[in-house]
Order: structure tokens, then sequence, then C-alpha cells
């Protein structure tokens, strides 16, 4: 009897892998914080002071990755419309250079210069960079649907001219210093004891929670998996494509601004060569891994958020292990190819 529970129990098990891609990333992401939880040891002098190192692991591994995290879940939306955004990490840039130059407090900050200082310059820096990331996706969304241009070719192109752009006009300007009142928005509460920044964090699952909302019980959500699984279709039945796509991108660039601010409020300053270089691949990865469809229609935000946090697990594990750094980003896409394996194997059955 108990045998054939087991059976029973072993088949129910692989009809869940199979079927259920939010039990399958979970799965493996049980499997990688186990084998990490055995990386780091338990060399401790008391089990207090075990604990407190691995929720310190934890709040870094969730700070570090908290801003890929937020775009992810953006791209999320953009994948299951059908679509790509190559052009994050640029504008993750664009946003934070025009922001640092409003909130400047030495007195060639614009804002200073107008004699704005204090939680007004906050506000308006930030609502600035917001209505930045909105104006960058509509550029990207409208490009795709009014120039019929493919996402990929669209968005490799504003990844390059936004980035280009803002380096050209950064260059010339002088030293930055971010007041006290903007920093806040990312150090304002810290984990007590372990004295960790816990606001990136909170804005990333707060983020996923509404977005969660949003894909599955507003109209929107539904046209935009709609688009995604029969665009053709979706445009017969009466509901505006273009629109839809168009305002998928405009969400793509709030999130990457909010990434952004969330960014340089914690850092303080940003490399504008560098910040954001790879972010694309990352959350593309993430979402992949998560369980959504290259090919668009399926997929969630809590897939994608496992997705997130298993890249995440997994760069930590393999720095505990030594694994040279040149190889992590072998192992990530291997994972990559693994998942969209496992994606065609499911279409085909």
């Amino acid at each position: 009897m108990s045998e054939k529970k087991g059976r029973n129990v072993g088949r129910a098990f692989v009809r869940q892998w199979q079927s259920n891609p939010l039990f399958s990333t979970g799965m493996a992401l049980l499997v990688l914080v186990v084998l990490q939880t055995i990386a780091m040891g338990f060399d401790f002098a008391s089990f207090g002071e075990w604990l407190s190192s691995f929720l310190r692991n934890w709040l870094n591994i969730l700070l570090n990755n908290s801003y890929v995290g937020m775009i992810a879940l953006g791209m999320t939306f953009v994948i299951i419309s059908g679509g790509i955004d190559l052009a994050v990490g640029s504008t993750l840039v664009a946003v934070g250079a025009m922001v640092m130059v409003l909130v400047n407090e030495q007195a060639t900050g614009l804002l200073t210069g107008l004699g704005i200082t204090g939680a007004p310059a906050v506000v308006i820096g930030v609502v600035a960079g917001l209505a930045l990331g909105l104006l960058l996706g509509e550029m990207n969304g409208v490009l795709v649907t009014k120039g019929r241009v493919p996402p990929f070719i669209v968005t490799l192109g504003t990844m390059k001219i936004f980035r280009s752009v803002t380096q050209y006009f950064m260059q010339s300007q002088p030293g930055i210093t971010l007041p006290d009142g903007f920093k806040q928005i990312a150090r304002a509460v810290r984990a007590p004891v372990l004295n960790s920044m816990l606001l990136p964090i909170l804005y990333w699952l707060v983020l996923a929670i509404v977005l969660h909302v949003v894909s599955r019980y507003t109209a929107f959500g539904r046209y935009v998996y709609a688009v995604g699984s029969n665009e053709r279709t979706t445009r017969l039945s009466g509901i505006n494509v273009d629109r839809v796509k168009r305002r998928v991108y405009a969400l793509m660039g709030v999130i990457v601004a909010v990434a952004s601010i969330v960014q340089i409020a914690r850092i303080g300053s940003m490399d504008y060569a560098s910040a954001g270089s790879g972010y694309e691949m990352d959350a593309i990865a993430a979402v992949i891994i998560g369980g959504t469809s290259m090919s668009g229609g399926r997929g969630s935000i809590a897939g994608t958020l496992i997705g997130t946090l298993i890249i995440a697990v997994m760069n930590n594990l393999l720095t505990l292990v030594g694994v040279d750094p040149f190889l992590r980003e072998a192992f990530k896409g291997a994972i990559v190819v693994a998942a969209v394996l496992m994606q065609r194997k499911e279409n085909a059955n």
C-alpha cells in the first residue's frame, strides 16, 4: 500500500513539474537555497551567530538584485506581449543622469540654481525622472507600433542612443552631490541589528504585488496576454493592439525609472559608462527562467520573481564555492537555454 502511495506521489510530482512552471522553478529555487546554506557552512560559535550571518547574506542578495528584479517585472509584460526591450540599462542611465543634474545640491544644480532645495527639489527630481522614463518607454512603443520595426531592432538602436547621448551631455558636468533628503529614498529604513537597507527590497516587493494584480485582475493585463497569444485575433476582436503595446513599453520605462532613482539614492552616484550594463540580459534571463514564453502570451509576475531569485542565489552560491567570475555567466546562460528547451518540450506535448 505504501509503495503504491509512493508511486502516486511520484507521478503527481512529475505532472506538477511538467505542467506548472511555478512549481518547477520553485523547486529549483529550493534546491539552490539548500545548496547555498550548505556552502555557507556551520562553523559558527553559536546558532545566533549563524542566523545573523544567514540573514545578512540574504539581505545582501535581495538588496543587490532589487534593481534587476524591478526591471524584470516590467520585462515580463513586454515579453508576454510578444516584444522585448534591450534599452532598459541605457534608460536607467539616462533617467539617473537627469535626476542627478536636477537635485544636485551644488551651485551648478538646475534646481539649486533656481533656489529650489530640500523636499520640493526631491519631489520635482523624482517626478521628472518618472516622466522621462515614461517618455523614453513611449518612444520605444511608438517606433515599434507606428514604425512597424521589430522590437529587437528598435530597442537595440535606442539602447545605443540613450547611453551615448547621456555620456555626451554628462562629460561636461562638474561634480554632483546628492542631498541627504534624496538619499533617504533608499536609506531611510534599515534592518535592525544587521544595519542593512530595506527600502529597495520593499519597493521591489510592492511593485511585484501591484503588477501581479494588474496582470491578473485588470482589462489591461488581459489585453497584454491576448496580444501576445494571437495579435491578429486580438485586433479583429476590437482591441487597440498598438495602444496596448505602447502602454507596455511606457510601463517598462516608468519601472526602469523607479529602479534608477532607487539605485542612485542608495549609491549616491552613477557611472554613466557602465551603470545598468547587462541589466537587459539579466532581466530577460529571469523572465525566461520564471516560465514566461519568449513567443508571448504566457507568463507570470510570480514566476519572474522566483526566476530573479534563482539567478541571484546561483550567483551567490558560485561565489561561495569559489567559481571563477568569468564562468558565472556561462552557468546563467546554460540555465536560460535549459529553460527555453523545457518550454519547447511543453509546447510540443
